[in-house]
């Protein structure tokens, strides 16, 4: 494995406060991110914006305004992040799809190929940078461009299920399941764009939970107890 997109949650930034920023757990992630470059991997991030915004949720604005606020969202948690990453040693720079003044640079595939190469973080920060598509299908899009060797999608929850588990007790977590299969039963894993892009583009995936100790490092080391998505 020679270079990975990772997805974290906005809402794994806040930690327990559900909101905002918590400083030791993205401590956390930054000193096992920086474990994996020290070891080689070069290593992009994706972050989703929901521990600031969820902005569907709201009837009174536009669909397009909503998403809008969402992106910058995540360029906010981008920008925090890497801020944190430089902290403890590493390089970073956060791209986006959309001019974001002196922020951001304005994601290209040949710079920011060229930035993992030379062992920086890449922060993939905006989504898309359209509306009606998440930070699922922003995570996919640029996982293919880079060319990454898998996706690693860290959840609140330690992997794939065949409901949900907060609410069926006697959910059944698979240890491996094909993407046509995510597909064909529309499992929660990404929204369905998302899932269809990594079929069609053969990406794999690796669900884990965030939470465990060591949970990106031990999922890249193969050494995880999520579940593996083929292709």
């Amino acid at each position: 494995m020679k270079r990975v997109l990772l997805k974290l949650s906005g809402e794994a930034l806040a930690g327990e406060k559900h909101t905002g920023f918590d400083e030791a757990t993205v401590l956390g992630v930054a000193n096992q991110v920086k474990t994996l470059v020290d070891d080689g991997i070069q290593v992009g991030i994706v972050i989703g914006g929901g521990n600031f915004w969820r902005g569907r949720t709201s009837e009174n604005m536009e669909r397009t305004k909503a998403d809008q606020i969402g992106m910058l969202a995540t360029v906010m948690n981008c920008i925090y992040t890497s801020e944190i990453f430089r902290s403890v040693g590493m390089k970073t720079q956060v791209y986006t799809p959309f001019v974001c003044g002196g922020f951001a640079k304005l994601f290209t595939k040949d710079e920011a190929v060229s930035f993992l190469e030379e062992g920086g973080v890449a922060f993939f920060a905006g989504g898309t940078g359209h509306p009606y598509f998440s930070t699922d299908t922003g995570t996919t899009l640029r996982a293919i461009e880079i060319e990454a060797d898998v996706i690693l999608l860290a959840k609140a929850i330690d992997g794939v299920y065949d409901s949900d588990p907060k609410v069926n007790p006697d959910a059944k977590k698979y240890d491996e399941i094909s993407i046509a299969e995510v597909v064909d039963k529309r499992l929660a894993v990404m929204d369905l764009t998302a899932s269809i892009m990594c079929m069609e583009n053969k990406m794999p995936m690796l669900v884990f939970g965030l939470e465990g100790e060591n949970s990106i490092v031990n999922t890249v080391r193969g050494k995880f107890n999520g579940t593996k998505i083929t292709v």
